[in-house]
């Protein structure tokens, strides 16, 4: 199967899904954070998730991965040797890839969360509160459950994009699919096939994300039309 290539690109799909899910899993958690400084009432709080999500999404996912890579790479090598380490240091092209879209897309997450949370009734909390609930049971047992309902669109729509930017994480040295194939390309000079291939494996990866995010914002909207009816 393409000309012995197959096993080798099923090999770079499957770490190319393995980058997808701890990048979103880091790109959540800055999310959530972003979120909670946007919304904050200290004001140094607030301009500065509002900085971080401007400058992030103000600038192309490539020329961010270069420079968070790249100059990464180098801020590594000038600390090093101030605390006692003389050897040069080769960032993991995994991990960097996983930090940089982590931090790209938590900047986009930080918007989906914070339009969640501000889309969700000021009276459902101060309820939760006339009832003797703590602040943290009204912010885990009512807000973050509509939350979460409210966030799956836009979350959805991240989660795929995020997933085909992996594909660019190769221009730093990751043997993901996209790098796998243009090897196979290059070997071969078929790049039509292997491309087309790569492509067809992007396409069922981010179909099935869609089929079960889609069932997952299903089951956190049971019962909600039928109350809004």
């Amino acid at each position: 199967m393409l000309n012995g290539y197959g096993s080798t690109i099923l090999d770079g799909a499957w770490l190319t899904l393995l980058l997808a899910l701890s990048s979103i899993t880091m790109a959540v958690v800055l999310g959530l954070i972003g979120a909670a400084f946007r919304l904050s009432p200290i004001k140094w709080l607030s301009l500065l998730g509002e900085t971080y999500a401007t400058v992030i999404r103000g600038i192309p996912d490539l020329v961010l991965i270069l420079l968070i890579f790249y100059g990464g790479q180098q801020l590594v090598n000038v600390v090093a040797p101030m605390v006692g380490y003389d050897d040069y240091i080769d960032l993991d092209p995994f991990w960097s890839g996983v930090f940089t879209l982590g931090f790209i897309f938590g900047a986009y997450l930080s918007e989906t969360f914070r339009g969640a949370f501000m889309a969700i009734p000021k009276g459902q909390g101060e309820a939760g509160m006339a009832y003797g609930m703590s602040g943290a049971k009204v912010f885990f047992r009512i807000l973050v459950p509509q939350m979460i309902r409210l966030a799956i669109p836009g979350f959805t729509n991240n989660w795929l994009v995020m997933t085909k930017a992996t594909a660019l994480i190769s221009v730093v040295g990751l043997q993901d699919m996209m790098f796998k194939a243009k090897s196979a390309a290059d070997a071969t000079r078929e790049p039509f096939t292997f491309y087309l291939a790569v492509a067809a494996l992007y396409l069922v990866l981010t179909s099935v994300s869609l089929l079960a995010l889609r069932y997952l914002e299903k089951r956190y909207s049971v019962g909600i039309k039928a109350a809004e009816l």
